[in-house]
C-alpha cells in the first residue's frame, strides 16, 4: 500500500512538472491570516501541521499529502535545494521554504502556496521524503537531486551542505 501511494504521488508530481512554477495570484478569503507576497505566493497561518491551509482545500489529495510530508520533514528539506528558480524569485533558501514560510514558537505554521504552483518543488520534496523513508542518508538524497536537476532547470537555492 505504501509503495502504491508513493508511486501515485510521484506520478502526479511528474505531470505537474509540465506547469512548472508560475506567479499567478489566486483569490482567497483573507480572514484566516492569509497574506499575498510580491511574488504572488499566498501565505496562510494555521494552528499547526495538523491543520491544512485553506488554499489546499481544492487541490489534489496527492498535493496535500506532499504538503503534510514536507511539514513533517523540515530538517530533511531544509538541507535540500530547490531548482525551480525560487531562490531568486521568492528568496527561498531550500525546498522546505516552498511549502512552509515559518514555524512559530506557539506551534503555529505559516504555510506558503508556492509549492501548489510548481511541479519542480513538489517532485523534489516527494522524492526526498520517499528516499529518506527508504533509508537513504541526507547526503545521498542531496547528491541524487543535485545530479537529476543540474541540467535544464533554474539555478538552485543557496542551500548549504551539512
Amino acid at each position: 500500500m505504501r509503495w502504491k501511494k508513493t508511486m501515485l504521488t510521484l506520478g502526479i508530481c511528474s505531470t505537474l512538472l509540465l506547469g512548472a512554477c508560475s506567479s499567478k495570484e489566486e483569490s482567497h478569503d483573507d480572514s484566516n491570516h492569509t497574506e499575498h507576497t510580491d511574488s504572488g505566493d499566498i501565505r496562510e497561518e494555521t494552528s499547526g501541521i495538523e491543520q491544512m491551509p485553506n488554499f489546499l482545500a481544492d487541490k489534489p489529495e496527492d498535493m496535500q499529502t506532499i504538503y503534510v510530508a514536507a511539514a513533517k520533514h523540515q530538517k530533511l528539506l531544509e538541507q535540500i535545494p530547490c531548482y525551480c528558480g525560487c531562490g531568486e524569485s521568492a528568496n527561498h533558501k531550500n525546498n522546505y521554504d516552498c511549502f512552509v514560510f515559518e514555524n512559530k514558537e506557539s506551534g503555529a505554521v505559516v504555510w506558503d502556496d508556492h509549492g501548489t504552483k510548481c511541479g519542480v518543488c513538489l517532485e523534489i520534496a516527494a522524492q526526498a521524503v520517499v528516499d529518506f523513508n527508504n533509508g537513504k542518508t541526507v547526503k545521498e538524497i542531496r547528491k541524487a537531486i543535485d545530479q537529476q536537476y543540474k541540467d535544464g532547470y533554474a539555478k538552485p537555492t543557496d542551500t548549504p551542505e551539512v
